[in-house]
């Protein structure tokens, strides 16, 4: 039976009720964000993502009624689908700022990166789900790096350095909620730092640079690092209690570019000050408390790993932008969850918030 109505009693509406707030914060900044542009109604960024939000919640639904352990069940599947998309938007795909990640048709963009976070979570909970004790050994990884390391690769070639990344915290917390013994993961850490150096020569001039200026954003001060300058004018512009909605100056007058996605949270910062902005962390850190409460309260090995990693992929996203757009980290285009501008982060978001939801639902069940 893929579902049984007598779940729902169980229906965590707090979190959907979180996640309607984050997304209300959201349109509201994006509004903010591209009012000028005077853009038609149907063409406005909002009725778009308000667009989009009505198909992730259908998904999210669907999500929800299917029992997660079908998900698990067809994670492979998934998981290699996603590897061909990626594969086809290298050959196939739009460009668009020297990346190739989607493909376009009329106005819709797809960018399957931002699923295949989900299938590989999935798919890689599957694999240590099934080798209970059998985790803590060293030839159980072999097949994991592998699952890891073929998406990695090809999310790199778009270029796309952030969401590459955010796959590795993942696929360390998973590995560990499995079984496997610390000092495996710690030599894996070490391996791969040692390997950075490395994968220096594979990036990107402008990634290389974006580098860089993380480290001195002066030594460009118009090129790769007035984005970051004028992000963190902006944020600190805005002082305790900020400037007020529409009435930041630096998002106003057009000083941030892509302040309607990477960095939306520039445009919170100066609009909604300091408070503002606690007021939406504390939001997120709520959904990924929650994650790993459903985690840990979930008797079933597979929920408890995709909980898990879900909860690490949600809490690094937040993390990382909220740094990059501050200056804390280097910029790597990662979206704020639920807030930034963009139909593919938008879905994939809503979908691994139906997937929490499900295991709560489910998680006394297996």
């Amino acid at each position: 039976m893929l579902y049984d109505n007598r779940k729902y009693r169980d229906f965590d509406a707090a979190l959907l009720g979180v996640v309607f707030i984050i997304f209300a914060a959201g349109l509201l900044s994006i509004y903010s964000a591209t009012q000028a542009k005077h853009l038609g109604i149907l063409e406005s960024y909002v009725f778009k993502q308000l667009n989009w939000f009505a198909f992730g919640m259908v998904l999210l639904l669907i999500t929800v009624r299917i029992s997660y352990q079908k998900f698990v069940d067809f994670s492979y599947f998934l998981y290699g689908i996603n590897i061909v998309l990626l594969i086809l938007v290298l050959v196939v795909g739009h460009a668009r700022l020297g990346a190739q990640r989607w493909f376009t048709i009329g106005s819709f963009a797809f960018q399957p990166s931002e699923f295949m976070k989900l299938s590989f979570i999935l798919a890689l909970a599957n694999y240590v789900g099934q080798r209970k004790g059998a985790m803590s050994e060293l030839g159980s990884l072999v097949v994991p790096c592998a699952m890891l390391g073929v998406p990695f690769i090809l999310v790199l070639l778009q270029p796309d350095l952030g969401t590459a990344l955010l796959m590795i915290p993942v696929f360390f917390a998973i590995l560990l909620a499995g079984g496997a013994k610390v000092r495996y993961i710690v030599r894996m850490v070490l391996i791969g730092l040692a390997g950075t150096p490395f994968f220096w020569h594979f990036l990107r001039d402008y990634q290389r640079q974006r580098l860089l200026v993380f480290l001195n954003p002066n030594i460009d001060p118009l090129g790769a690092g007035y984005t970051i300058i004028q992000s963190k004018i902006a944020i600190g512009s805005g002082g305790l209690m900020g400037k007020g909605w529409l009435a930041g100056t630096q998002n106003q007058l057009n000083f941030i570019p892509e302040r309607h996605t990477d960095f939306i949270f520039s445009t919170i910062g100066e609009e909604w000050g300091f408070l503002g902005a606690v007021v939406l962390v504390i939001f997120f850190f709520i959904i990924i408390q929650k994650a790993f409460t459903i985690s840990s309260l979930t008797s079933d090995r597979f929920g408890k790993l995709i909980a898990t990693g879900i909860g690490v992929l949600l809490g690094f996203q937040v993390v990382i932008n909220i740094a990059m757009t501050m200056g804390m980290m280097p910029v790597v285009g990662i979206p704020l969850p639920l807030v930034s501008y963009g139909g593919s982060s938008l879905l994939a978001t809503l979908v691994a918030i139906g997937l929490l939801l499900n295991v709560f639902m489910r998680r006394s069940t297996f």
